[in-house]
């Protein structure tokens, strides 16, 4: 068969990382189309070449027309693509990059099928966000009402320091307009970060819907992750925003999370603190050192080693038994009772 044409796909080590990378674009009205290794994006003011490595997530609006070709490369290079509502507030689909180690997901599952370490890991979450607060003790229930207790207090403390009014958490994910200033800065920014969290959680290879604290949604562990990052990044830049009462607060909103994320090396630090959320814990809920990540590496599982080595052929034994025999003494061998 001869070779597709085109440009080949880049090897896994020579992309750049996520600390490296810009943390989104969003993108509306326009058509997306590919030029080599850069997207370009045309509307009614012309065309903009983008060099598709460099993103981490791409934001698609409404009146977005994307080609095959630019998936094809946004998918080669890594980054993510979602598909969301006007301004960024609202999540329909999404397009997963590249994954070549699975040691993430399976510790993933692992903790979160386990009581014990499940709470475990939600208790790391919550010292991740309020380090000064000692909850090795709590249970689940104590933990929510600690946790709702101290973004109460961050909210009240924006608003001081804004002299915004708030009343609380009030909005209509189908109208983004219904709500005030600061409600509809704060779906803005919240929505930037969960597309963030979103293409972290999929470049590493994690399953985005086995959350920890939130659960039965298919971005469960997405709000997990965002939750981390909410206090210091959306909140207080919803409120700053919208104390300036700008005409058009959605876009000023997500210029302002983008430059605080790449100031901030937000990207880097969800890598990090995933990677020890995962990994810094076993089954049994105690912390454990956090081992390397391996990519591109392709195990066979066994029920008594763990995992045996790949690209092996095992059973050259059954060579010698003979073709009427190799199957029925072969399924005994490869599946040897256990004593």
């Amino acid at each position: 068969m001869n070779r597709v044409p085109g440009l080949e796909r880049p090897e896994l080590q020579a992309l750049p990382t996520m600390k490296e990378r810009i943390s989104f674009l969003y993108l509306e009205r326009c058509l997306v189309n590919r030029q080599d290794n850069a997207i370009t994006v045309t509307d009614i003011r012309g065309t903009v070449h983008v060099p598709a490595a460099a993103l981490s997530v791409i934001l698609l609006g409404p009146g977005t027309n994307i080609s095959h070709r630019a998936m094809e490369l946004i998918g080669d290079v890594g980054a993510s693509t979602l598909w969301v509502g006007e301004r960024g507030v609202r999540y329909y689909a999404h397009g997963r990059p590249l994954t070549h180690s699975s040691r993430l997901l399976t510790a993933q599952a692992a903790l979160v099928s386990n009581k014990r370490s499940r709470l475990a890991v939600s208790r790391r979450m919550y010292g991740m966000r309020f380090p000064d607060d000692d909850v090795s003790k709590l249970t689940m229930q104590q933990l929510r009402g600690r946790e709702g207790a101290r973004i109460r207090a961050v909210y009240r403390r924006a608003s001081k320091v804004t002299g915004v009014p708030w009343n609380g958490r009030e909005y209509d994910p189908d109208d983004f307009a219904a709500s005030d200033h600061v409600n509809m800065a704060l779906s803005a920014a919240h929505a930037c970060l969960y597309g963030v969290a979103h293409s972290v959680i999929t470049a590493l290879g994690c399953a985005p819907g086995l959350g920890f604290i939130h659960t039965g949604h298919e971005r469960s562990f997405v709000y997990d992750v965002a939750d981390l990052y909410k206090s210091q990044i959306s909140i207080p830049i919803a409120f700053e925003v919208a104390s300036k009462e700008p005409e058009d607060i959605g876009a000023v909103t997500r210029r302002a999370v983008r430059d605080a994320i790449a100031d901030g090396r937000i990207l880097e630090r969800m890598v990090k603190d995933i990677r020890e959320l995962l990994l810094g814990i076993g089954e049994d809920g105690l912390p454990r050192q956090v081992p390397e990540l391996e990519t591109n590496i392709v195990h066979l599982w066994d029920d008594k080693n763990g995992f045996v080595k790949n690209a092996v052929s095992y059973g050259k034994e059954l060579d010698e038994l003979g073709e009427d025999t190799e199957l029925e003494e072969g399924y005994g061998v490869l599946f040897e009772e256990s004593p």
